[in-house]
């Protein structure tokens, strides 16, 4: 019989929270349920638990199945992680308390002008593209000083990043930390359900935590 969703999540909390320690950190890691493509009975679970961030990749996804929950659970934090088109802006400012992927000058523009039309500001987090991978959303490193400097209008509290898969990605983590640190910055979203104990001992903030929370999703 699979483990309950309780289950699931206090084996991820007490994982963190030993993560911390090793570290010698107080454990304040926000632990982000990636929900993307469950269904509300599928979140429900979690949230009875206690679970209360919640992280999706798409936006059309999210507002199709997220302000009931909300409505229901005021208190729920929920996070934009995917990629983020900037035509997309103000629907994301509208939903998200938090979106993971500001990557590019056009889309730091266009979510300036979302929060202004608004009055919401979401926590935002810069995508750093920290193994140079051409698929992969973020911005380079060399133009990280010079994004942020762009966004200096936005509510930027850290930076992102999702290391090359099959690679150790622990002097990944390391580095964004660094560069956290060199921009004055105290948030690091990194880690996830693979990895997110060595990005808790590396200093993440928040850690991403899908498979290892709702199990693995259906191919296709």
């Amino acid at each position: 019989m699979p483990p309950e969703p309780a289950d699931r999540l206090n084996a991820v909390r007490n994982a963190i929270d030993r993560a911390a320690r090793r570290a010698g950190r107080d454990g304040d890691v926000e632990l982000i349920a990636v929900s993307k493509t469950q269904p509300a009975e599928a979140i429900a679970p979690l949230i009875a638990a206690g679970q209360t961030s919640f992280g999706e990749n798409r936006v059309q996804e999210a507002a199709a199945k997220w302000p009931a929950l909300i409505a229901a659970h005021p208190h729920l934090r929920l996070h934009l992680v995917g990629q983020l088109q900037s035509n997309k802006a103000h629907d994301a400012v509208a939903l998200f308390d938090a979106i993971h992927s500001v990557d590019r000058p056009s889309l730091v523009d266009a979510l300036a002008a979302a929060m202004a039309a608004t009055g919401r500001r979401p926590d935002c987090f810069v995508q750093v593209n920290i193994g140079a991978e051409p698929q992969k959303g973020g911005v380079a490193l060399g133009d990280l000083a010079a994004l942020l400097d762009r966004a200096r209008g936005l509510p930027v509290v850290g930076l992102m990043a999702v290391p090359p898969a099959g690679i150790e990605p622990a002097p990944f983590f390391a580095l964004l930390a660094k560069r956290a640190r060199e921009h004055g910055l105290s948030g690091l979203s990194m880690g996830m359900s693979d990895d997110y104990e060595t990005a808790v001992e590396l200093g993440a903030t928040c850690v991403r935590v899908g498979t290892a929370l709702f199990g693995a999703r259906a191919s296709g």
